[in-house]
């Protein structure tokens, strides 16, 4: 009989922790059975992704959404009852763990493991402090608190007074073999390589937390013969194109919105670029390593810890936007120090960042939640 498993999403739009999830119903197959909530209801992009064949549902109700109330708690909660497995994903399902955490004791509600992959830009400087005493009460409740990054794994057990034994770091995983090879033409809607051209790449969420116009200043301060693509989607995309024509670079930024299938196109790029305020442990960046490309990128979460030595120089403070166009210029001016870091990406990435490890983790993972070893195996 397929495992039932419940996901509580502060989003399902297509993101770092979203294809994750995605990659893991994939992953199991016909061995489970998955109902998506996201607190955010017409947020459903990352649905397009789901392997045909594999059953998911998207219930309207209950909410996960609206002020802490002992009646929404018990809705939930019941709504809990009828899965085998509840996965939760970041703050905005902060509500449903705490469901679970004052009704596990009356009802019989299945086990509940926690996965954080960092913060929004209201928490960038500091964590609310009523959020932190909210996920130290909810979180006694978690089988497990899944981290992809050394950061949050300190967060977790020093500011959420969570245990070692709760606490699972787990490092994002892709399909490495997938980047080998040349990129499909025409996978990027609207792009066209110039002769003499060095394209500079990021995939990531339109959103204020990636601060990506501050990855277009460094482009113009870096005063090189290059273009800038932006793969994805969001609400930040007009302050995108308007500081592109402020500084007079506007034919030379590329916003295609999102595109699926990263493995087709990444390797279009030279380089890739992270300029986010906050990062914990990019799949985008894993992604761009595997297709052999060098990275810049302000230095947040585990980003340095990420890439290969001779890619840390590139990795800059977060402040300095002239270290970054600097960076920029560096890597644009050289072929062969592009290549000779983007080689040891690659490698890099061959031996620690592996998906059939990540899979392998969290199948283990939540089989020991549920007590049922082998039940995730995709026959």
């Amino acid at each position: 009989m397929p495992v039932r498993i419940l996901h509580l999403h502060s989003t399902f739009a297509p993101g770092g922790k979203e294809m994750r999830a995605v990659r893991l119903m994939n992953a199991w197959g016909p061995a489970a059975e998955h109902a998506v909530l996201s607190a955010v209801p017409d947020a459903l992009g990352a649905r397009a992704l789901i392997a045909p064949g594999v059953r998911v549902a998207f219930p309207g109700a209950p909410s996960l959404e609206g002020r802490p109330a002992l009646g929404r708690y018990r809705q939930l909660a019941r709504f809990m009852a009828g899965f085998d497995l509840v996965l939760s994903y970041n703050w905005g399902s902060m509500d449903g763990v705490m469901a679970r955490r004052l009704f596990a004791p009356v009802m019989k509600l299945p086990p509940l493991i926690h996965h954080e992959d960092g913060f929004n830009e209201d928490e960038l400087v500091r964590q609310k402090s009523k959020r932190v005493h909210f996920r130290r009460a909810a979180l006694g409740a978690a089988h497990a608190l899944v981290v992809p990054s050394e950061r949050l794994e300190r967060i977790a057990r020093k500011s959420w007074g969570q245990s070692a034994r709760r606490v699972r770091r787990i490092a994002n995983g892709i399909a490495v073999e997938r980047f080998v090879g040349a990129p499909v033409p025409g996978a990027i809607p609207g792009f066209r390589r110039e002769p003499g051209d060095v394209v500079i790449g990021t995939v990531a969420g339109l959103r204020a937390v990636k601060n990506l116009p501050r990855l277009v200043r460094a482009l113009a301060a870096s005063r090189v013969k290059a273009r800038l693509v932006i793969v994805g989607e969001g609400p930040e995309r007009a302050a995108i194109v308007a500081e592109a024509e402020r500084l007079g670079i506007g034919d030379r930024v590329l916003l295609p919105g999102f595109v699926a299938h990263p493995e087709q196109y990444v390797g279009h790029f030279d380089i890739f670029a992270l300029s986010s305020d906050s990062e914990q442990f990019p799949i985008s960046l894993v992604e761009a390593m595997a297709a052999c490309l060098p990275t810049v990128s302000t230095e947040v979460g585990d980003v340095r810890a990420m890439v290969a030595a001779p890619n840390k120089p590139y990795v800059v403070p977060l402040e300095d936007e002239d270290g970054l166009a600097a960076a920029i210029a560096r890597l644009a001016e050289s072929r062969d120090l592009r290549h000779r870091i983007g080689a040891a990406n690659r490698a890099h990435a061959e031996a620690h960042y592996r998906e059939g490890a990540m899979i392998a983790a969290y199948r283990a993972l939540y089989e020991e939640a549920m007590r049922r070893p082998g039940a995730l195996a995709n026959r």
